[in-house]
């Protein structure tokens, strides 16, 4: 799962303003770096590697729901980091491909493939910008937690979902709600990052979600807030029809690592009396195939 919020101040200006190849290459750097270190040190419990090997799950009830039975079908599975995500939909018997624009991730996940395996095709390539090779071969397309503030084109991003899916097929994304990656602490309330817009906003990242405590060389990165407007017209845009939108006050995972647990065992999103949702869900279809007659 990629990180999933700002850790310093959000900065933007002249530096980053347009500037899509310079994040990607930035993002490329930084995504390389975490997934040379995740599952590579014995106090990672995020990426247990060994319990992985050994059959533990990683999907939660959410996208399974959304994908629904998935034995048989072809998947591909965007932004899939070293491929746990990529292989348990494998393990659910689904023929899967994994995408991802970091060369020690896809290196990585074309390893773990071998110890569990599983049969999985890993690519390298930039979601932005998926290879037409993947056209119109998939049933799914699944992107989950900590996506598209990654995105510099959300447009193309979309596209390239929709020219992978074969006629009828779905989109299935769940990602962080943009309100709650607006809000950077809980006690005092700071929100301190956009609800959309899509602009660059340049940080400096020293640490990583998989080990919070683990002190890291500053590097940078660029991310862009979305509105949960701006991704639906997107996939709109792209010729997708949206079968579901759901937004999310009570989640199983805290994806930045500050929410409160609930006696059930969830995580939310404390606002006054209320909650704020923490996840959105979008499942959004290709067109039929055409009639014949």
């Amino acid at each position: 799962m990629p990180e999933t919020g700002p850790e310093t101040g959000p900065e933007t200006g002249p530096d980053t303003d347009g500037d899509t190849d310079g994040g990607l290459a930035l993002n490329r750097a930084l995504w390389d770096e975490r997934a040379r270190i995740h599952g590579s040190t014995p106090t990672d419990r995020f990426y247990d590697v060994e319990s992985f090997v050994a059959g533990r799950e990683t999907l939660y009830a959410l996208e399974r729901e959304l994908a629904g039975d998935v034995a048989g079908k072809d998947l591909l599975h965007l932004q899939c980091h070293f491929g746990m995500d990529t292989l348990s939909w494998a393990r659910l018997g689904a023929r899967v491909t994994g995408v991802d624009f970091a060369p020690t991730a896809i290196e990585r996940a074309r390893l773990l493939a071998d110890r569990t395996g599983l049969d999985a095709t890993f690519v390298e390539a930039d979601t932005q910008r998926l290879p037409t090779t993947l056209a119109a071969r998939f049933d799914l397309v699944v992107a989950t937690y900590g996506v598209l503030c990654w995105i510099a084109d959300l447009d193309g991003w979309m596209r390239g979902a929709a020219m992978a899916l074969r006629p009828g097929g779905s989109l299935v994304v769940v990602d962080l709600h943009p309100a709650f990656q607006a809000v950077a602490a809980l006690d005092p309330l700071v929100v301190d990052w956009p609800y959309g817009g899509g602009a660059p906003h340049l940080e400096t990242v020293t640490s990583t979600y998989a080990e919070p405590g683990l002190s890291l060389p500053a590097q940078e990165s660029v991310q862009y807030p979305y509105s949960i407007g701006e991704i639906v017209t997107a996939a709109a845009s792209a010729g997708l029809t949206v079968k579901h939108l759901g937004e999310h006050v009570a989640a199983e995972l805290d994806p930045r690592g500050f929410l409160p647990q609930g006696q059930d065992g969830l995580y939310r999103l404390p606002f006054g009396d209320s909650h704020l949702p923490v996840l959105y869900s979008l499942r959004a279809e290709s067109p039929p195939p055409h009639s014949s007659w």
